[in-house]
């Protein structure tokens, strides 16, 4: 059975409230309803389409969960901005970052990883950067392969745009403490945007990144994390757990980022070996 949609005959079954979601849906992918502009009201809606004011709810929810409107409390509902998607393309990006590590800094100063995947200019965006240390729980301690209570520098990144507030992600990255303290640079969040990323903090440590694993699970955020990603609860967010692996075959960096699904697109690319090979 094919994942898409079917004719539009299915929908006769199915309840009259999404069918009217649906009706509504398709009235702002045609732009006849318009970022911005409101819904009529709950009782409009109901005379309109026949609907109890239980199912005209039941309807503004589906449209809210599929992240086209958005329901300002004593205002009413309105429909959403297309937000800005975020193509992550991890094959190219990490070697994209990887080759920025040697490069002058004028020119690593000159563009970085959220520039080049949503290709808004450095002046649209703003960054909340934020250090402290932790110590690795069971999980972190079996991804680095240390011992649990090891300390941690933890550092929380967060990217917004700043047109209409919307973040474009948070970041929660990880590294062994003795091992960064090295370079007490790195432990200063004052040096951020670090030019060239972490591939270039690691790098003044003498460590080389050989490979990224990327792990990416999908839920329902948290209260706490719709509101502050803009989103509305009913939304998927995608969570991508970050493992850089240096040449040693040693866990340099765990990084949890947090992605609003509406907003990201997630490209991967995987190179297969030939037959004659």
């Amino acid at each position: 059975m094919s994942c898409y949609a079917g004719d539009m005959s299915q929908r006769d079954w199915r309840p009259r409230y999404i069918q009217v979601a649906e009706e509504l849906r398709e009235q702002i992918h045609e732009g006849r309803l318009s970022p911005g502009e409101p819904l009529h009201s709950e009782p409009e809606i109901a005379e309109t389409y026949g609907l109890s004011r239980t199912s005209v709810r039941n309807a503004i929810k589906l449209l809210r969960n599929w992240g086209l409107v958005t329901v300002q409390k004593g205002k009413g509902t309105y429909v959403r901005q297309p937000p800005q998607r975020v193509k992550r393309d991890a094959d190219s990006r990490y070697q994209w970052e990887k080759d920025r590590v040697v490069n002058p800094e004028e020119d690593r100063a000159r563009e970085g990883a959220t520039e080049a995947d949503t290709g808004l200019p450095f002046e649209r965006l703003s960054f909340h950067i934020a250090y402290d240390t932790t110590q690795a729980d069971d999980d972190l301690a079996t991804v680095f392969g240390i011992a649990p209570d090891t300390k941690l520098l933890r550092r929380i990144y967060e990217t917004r745009d700043t047109a209409d507030g919307t973040s474009f992600r948070s970041a929660t990255s990880y590294l062994v403490y003795d091992t960064v303290s090295a370079n007490p640079a790195l432990l200063d969040e004052a040096n951020e945007p670090w030019p060239g990323g972490t591939q270039h903090q690691l790098s003044t440590l003498g460590i080389e990144i050989d490979r990224i694993t990327d792990e990416v699970t999908a839920r329902l955020p948290t209260p706490e994390e719709a509101h502050q990603m803009g989103i509305d609860e009913g939304v998927v967010v995608l969570c991508v757990r970050k493992i850089s692996i240096d040449t040693t075959d040693t866990v340099a960096e765990v990084s949890d980022i947090l992605m609003s699904a509406d907003r990201t697109l997630l490209s991967y690319t995987t190179h297969l070996n030939r037959w004659d090979q």
